[in-house]
């Protein structure tokens, strides 16, 4: 079976300067993925899609497989599935390979590993998904703001549950998404059909977006060490 990881690493960031190089626990962030991604036992094509090539030639040392991304797909704007439909044209164009199942790993999820990756592809199998996030639970009440007024989204304050109530609501934390590829291109999403979860402890669900989000992660991994 064809199971192709995508793993997105664009050079710009906002948010942290060349963010997806950045050194965590003496290995640049993009090691994580790549490592995760080529350590499972169910992925047999990893490839990072990128517009920097510095983070190409990275990707290339790790032993993944390269597509550079044009620009017009690597701006902020830019959406995830824009980047996933590039590589798949790229792959049917360059090897004509087709994968059954594509499994996107976002690189700001360094606290995510292979065995995370290959338990999250057995639940997709064994419960015959279309598509599979992972999140962690979440107990919080969530507020929306409109304008200077604030409205409850996940409850009703007149009815205020107790937060043991909230056992099955989920945040989704970015670092595991698989789809099958005849849902993608019906779909043009990573997540439709028959949505599973596959649940994450919440202190392995950090998305580095934020320098603290980065200070954090530090932390975990010279704690870990």
């Amino acid at each position: 079976m064809n199971i192709l990881s995508i793993i997105p690493a664009r050079g710009g960031s906002k948010g942290i300067r060349s963010k997806n190089l950045k050194i965590i626990a003496q290995k640049p962030l993009l090691d994580y993925s790549v490592t995760a991604s080529l350590q499972s036992k169910w992925i047999n094509k990893t490839v990072v899609s990128s517009d920097d090539p510095k983070i190409l030639r990275r990707a290339k040392k790790l032993g993944a497989e390269l597509i550079e991304r044009p620009k017009k797909i690597s701006t902020d704007s830019a959406s995830i599935e824009s980047v996933i439909e590039h590589c798949l044209k790229y792959l049917k164009k360059k090897d004509n390979y087709v994968p059954e199942i594509i499994v996107l790993l976002q690189n700001t999820s360094p606290l995510r590993t292979s065995n995370h990756v290959d338990s999250a592809i057995s639940s997709f199998f064994k419960n015959n998904y279309d598509s599979l996030l992972s999140g962690y639970n979440s107990h919080h009440f969530i507020w929306k703001r409109n304008n200077k007024i604030i409205f409850p989204v996940n409850y009703d304050p007149k009815k205020r549950p107790n937060r043991q109530k909230f056992n099955n609501q989920f945040i989704e934390n970015g670092a595991i998404y698989i789809t099958r590829y005849k849902s993608f291109k019906i779909s043009n999403c990573r997540i439709s059909g028959k949505i599973g979860l596959y649940e994450m402890p919440q202190e392995l669900s950090i998305d580095i977006d934020t320098k603290n989000d980065l200070s954090k992660v530090k932390k975990i991994m010279k704690y870990k060490k």
